[in-house]
């Protein structure tokens, strides 16, 4: 069963064949995606979205060693009619946060949860299908939890893929950019890390040079 962790305390069902089922409870998600659009957020007349680029690092090889760094992967998911790709995203309803509606997006159309990001940027862009413009803001999702089953299952395929790939089969612009932005924060934060960590040795080699 997916994202079953050990420790949880499980609760038990009964289904109509008086077979018992074991479910996490705090893995418990109702199984519905919000719909309507009276919560619905607007600044100016333009609809307010929200969205999530998930991504994990990933080693490539079956055995790998120390020396083999990890490769970054995004989810993508594709649209309810099945003819683009794109990242998760909906509409930031007024009793939610723009982190806590990103989140719960992301749940409902992915499948994912994990740790959220601070926010990669905002976009004003035109719906092609509604005639209308909006305003969306994206964040990363570092995925530390992927379900079996969630909200939109039924709706969308998930689809682990590069950046670069998804760069290319992504069918939003902004995303795009989205995307562009999180490589590059990440590119950042590792050549930060590996800059101290070569601070951090030259001073050890020194240390031991001066006690010889």
């Amino acid at each position: 069963m997916g994202g079953f962790k050990f420790g949880s305390i499980p609760r038990i069902h009964l289904n109509n064949k008086n077979m018992v089922a074991l479910v996490p409870q705090e893995n418990m998600v109702a199984l519905v995606s919000r719909t309507g659009r009276h919560l619905q957020r607007y600044s100016k007349g333009r609809r307010q979205v929200v969205g999530c680029i998930p991504y994990r690092y990933r080693t490539s090889k079956q055995t790998p060693s120390k020396h083999d760094a990890p490769e970054l992967e995004v989810l993508v998911i594709t649209s309810q009619k099945g003819k683009g790709k794109l990242f998760p995203k909906g509409g930031w309803e007024i009793d939610e946060s723009k982190e806590g509606a990103a989140s719960r997006e992301t749940l409902e159309e992915a499948g994912v949860r994990g740790l959220i990001g601070g926010e990669l940027g905002k976009w004003s862009f035109k719906s092609k299908s509604h005639d209308a413009y909006y305003e969306g803001y994206m964040f990363p999702l570092l995925v530390q939890e992927q379900l079996d089953f969630w909200p939109e299952k039924n709706l969308r395929q998930r689809i682990w893929m590069s950046a670069q790939e998804a760069r290319e089969v992504c069918q939003h612009w902004w995303m795009k950019e989205a995307l562009d932005k999180l490589v590059n924060r990440l590119t950042s934060q590792q050549q930060n890390q590996d800059q101290e960590l070569d601070h951090v040795l030259k001073a050890r080699r020194e240390n031991l040079m001066a006690c010889m």
